[in-house]
């Protein structure tokens, strides 16, 4: 298994508290950006790079956008009926939230947090196959057993979308929705720019027009800490675009957003692809892991940030949101627009994440110590949380070795094909 994907797919530069050149955004202002033709270009061009690498308009994928085609895949009582039950809040006065990614890895753990809290959720996943969709499937399970339907389909579908505003009145949105990974990019550019770009105009375009509009809460990512005028990956690029396109649609159209730049999450139910995930599976597999160094041979370290702390933070963005102020794709007046790193504050090296999980799983890891790769992972990252815990009350609690040993507990109780390894 070839490691260059190693490091966590949301890399940053180190940031302390008393620099943030390109740093946390305010309510109702938003950091100008010392190159705005850059900005305009970039967008362009990758808009531009997705139709090159998108293949043609078939007859099939017109279908997909076709509300005949719709109503055939989606529609009829039952489903109706599901989509209703599953939005319904089970407490007077609760939110009704539409997640965007609800199968993916921190969706399933919001999701789940907003319908025991009595709110009304619906999810909304492609199962793309970016890594095992067998896991994807599990947290569908769960979701299901927790009272959370899943709709497959694309944040692309317009049709699909404004189908479930029709039938549901969401006041909230959730997106989680994107493609994740920095080295995939080099694979399948696409991707990236199809989900976190296309597919997040999509999703804003859909709630502009919707009557009233929803307050959106979207996953940013701390790799929009490269420096603005040359980030380390596609995938960095494409999360600054997805900043600039809300602030845009905030300003023009009134909707109230909010973005949350992730350092590193990780946890039980967490993505295949991410460095602490394949070293438990390789470890334990006998396998050589690689363990990278920086070109100094210094230290590559992570804001490793456990899943029930970013739960609890996701909370807090939706019930404090204000309400949009725009009706009909327009305007009537300033709208609520906020941006949060959400990180752990402790950056720790790689090799001490391997000597963890080599305690944890009482086995010494075979480990191969190569340079940093030239594109797309930085050395190190640092979240700087002040304006997330002056505004939303965001305290992380879970140091590194206890969050793993609850990730190692349900990765041993989930792949050893125990009947209850999908439990929660």
């Amino acid at each position: 298994m070839s490691h260059l994907d190693d490091l966590p797919s949301t890399p940053g530069k180190y940031k302390t508290d008393k620099a943030l050149p390109y740093g946390i955004l305010h309510h109702h202002r938003y950091l100008r950006l010392s190159k705005p033709t850059l900005w305009a270009s970039l967008f362009l061009a990758l808009f531009f790079f997705y139709l090159l690498l998108s293949p043609p308009l078939t007859p099939s994928r017109r279908n997909l956008n076709d509300s005949s085609s719709l109503s055939a895949k989606y529609g009829g009582s039952n489903w109706e009926k599901q989509v209703r039950k599953s939005a319904h809040p089970r407490s007077r006065g609760r939110l009704t939230v539409l997640d965007l990614g609800a199968a993916e890895f921190v969706g399933t753990h919001v999701s789940i947090a907003f319908q025991r809290r009595g709110d009304g959720v619906l999810g909304l996943d492609n199962f793309s196959r970016y890594y095992d969709p067998k896991l994807k499937r599990a947290r569908q399970g769960l979701l299901d057993r927790s009272g959370v339907f899943v709709v497959e389909g694309d944040i692309n579908d317009a049709v699909l979308l404004k189908k479930l505003y029709d039938i549901v009145l969401f006041r909230h949105m959730m997106h989680l929705a994107a493609q994740a990974g920095v080295r995939y990019a080099m694979q399948n550019p696409g991707s990236y720019v199809n989900r976190n770009i296309a597919g997040f105009v999509n999703l804003l375009e859909v709630s502009k027009g919707a009557n009233p509009q929803p307050a959106v809460v979207w996953a940013s990512s701390s790799s929009v800490y490269d420096r603005t005028d040359h980030p380390a990956s596609l995938y960095a690029a494409t999360k600054k675009a997805g900043e600039v396109i809300a602030h845009t649609y905030n300003h023009i159209y009134g909707l109230s957003l909010t973005g949350l730049r992730f350092f590193t999450v990780y946890g039980p139910w967490g993505r295949p692809d991410m460095a602490y995930f394949f070293f438990t599976k390789d470890i334990l597999r006998g396998k050589t892991i690689t363990v990278f160094e920086s070109p100094d041979k210094g230290i590559v370290a992570r804001d490793f940030t456990y899943i029930d702390d970013i739960v609890k933070v996701c909370l807090g963005p939706l019930d404090t949101a204000e309400k949009s102020t725009g009706s009909g794709g327009k305007k009537r007046g300033p709208a609520m627009f906020r941006i949060y790193n959400l990180g752990n504050t402790s950056p720790v090296p790689v090799n001490k994440l391997v000597k963890i999980l080599e305690k944890l799983l009482k086995m010494k890891a075979k480990k191969k110590v190569m340079p940093l790769p030239r594109y797309g992972v930085v050395e190190f990252t640092h979240a700087n949380i002040t304006l997330a815990q002056s505004e939303i009350g965001y305290k992380p609690a879970v140091d590194l070795e206890t969050g793993l040993k609850k990730f190692v507990k349900w990765y041993l109780g989930f792949y050893s094909g125990s009947k209850k390894k999908s439990s929660w």
